[in-house]
Parts: C-alpha cells; sequence; structure tokens
C-alpha cells in the first residue's frame, strides 16, 4: 500500500516540463538535474514533495522526446507513482524500467493536496480526502515483477532473463 499527498498537474505534462531542457547539460548529475524537477508548471515543487507523494495528471504524461532520465528524476525526488488519464507508451517504459509506476485511471475527482492510498495488487486509489474510489488499469505480471524489484536492471541481476507467460 502506498500512501502520500497529490500534486496536479493538467494534460500534456512532457518530458521537456519534467527535465527543462535548458537544464540538459546537468544530465550526467542527476541529482542536481532533479532540483529542477517541474520548475515551469509547477514552481516549487521539488521543495514541497516528500518522499511517498503521488503526482497526479490528465492526460498524454510524459509526451516528447525520450529522456530516460526524465522518469529517474521524478524518482529521485521520492515520488511513489504517477497517476494519469493516460501517458506516453516511451515514458510509460522508462517509467516502470527505473520502478516507478505509473497508473492509468480517472483523475478527474483528485484534487491538488488531497492525502491518497494506492494498492497495486489490488488496482485501486481511494482518495481519502474526499473519499473517491478509483480502479487502475492492470499490469502484465512481469511489469509487476519488475516495480516489486525496483526496476529492470535489480530484476535482471536477480533473475537474468525475463520469464514471459
Amino acid at each position: 500500500m502506498l500512501k502520500g499527498r497529490a500534486f496536479k498537474f493538467g494534460d500534456n505534462i512532457s518530458t521537456d516540463d519534467i527535465a527543462p531542457g535548458r537544464w540538459f547539460h546537468l544530465r550526467s548529475n542527476l541529482p542536481e538535474l532533479a532540483k529542477h524537477l517541474l520548475e515551469d508548471v509547477h514552481p516549487g515543487f521539488t521543495s514541497g514533495v516528500r518522499p511517498g507523494d503521488f503526482i497526479v495528471a490528465g492526460k498524454n504524461f510524459g509526451l516528447g522526446s525520450s529522456r530516460e532520465h526524465a522518469a529517474v528524476i521524478i524518482k529521485m525526488a521520492g515520488v511513489a507513482a504517477i497517476l494519469a488519464r493516460s501517458a506516453a507508451r516511451i515514458f510509460f517504459r522508462n517509467a516502470i524500467n527505473v520502478g516507478l509506476p505509473v497508473l492509468i485511471c480517472d483523475t478527474d475527482k483528485i484534487n491538488d493536496g488531497d492525502e491518497l492510498e494506492v494498492d497495486l495488487e489490488g488496482r485501486k486509489v481511494k482518495d481519502i480526502t474526499n473519499g473517491a474510489e478509483l480502479s487502475i488499469g492492470k499490469f502484465p505480471e512481469v511489469m509487476l515483477k519488475i516495480l516489486d524489484e525496483g526496476g529492470l536492471v535489480p530484476y535482471i541481476k536477480k533473475y537474468k532473463d525475463f520469464e514471459i507467460p
């Protein structure tokens, strides 16, 4: 069970919004790049987010270029999961590969600052603040195992291969 606060964003949050291009030179210094996470769309985000909090967004989260470090710095900031109406395919896989769940659900009933509980295995989100309960899309079993291990690299180190049914 994951518990934390919601930080609400709108539609079409791009990888350039997540990791602003003007800081691209910091991609080899991820802790420094993480200080600029989402700063153009939510000034002060990095000073307010706490470990276990959630990014809650609308449609098409993570669109744009395949910046693997966008998912990495979100995880480095302590975000437990991203809840969105939809996510860009490449960002979705990059996030799973670093052990960051991207949960597809109807986020309209979640407000900025709401307290949330997320049950990945039960595929449910409960908004403690307003009582709303949401269903999340099903993950393939292998993706749940990758998330359980903390990402693709730890998964491969442990299992040496994929076991795909």
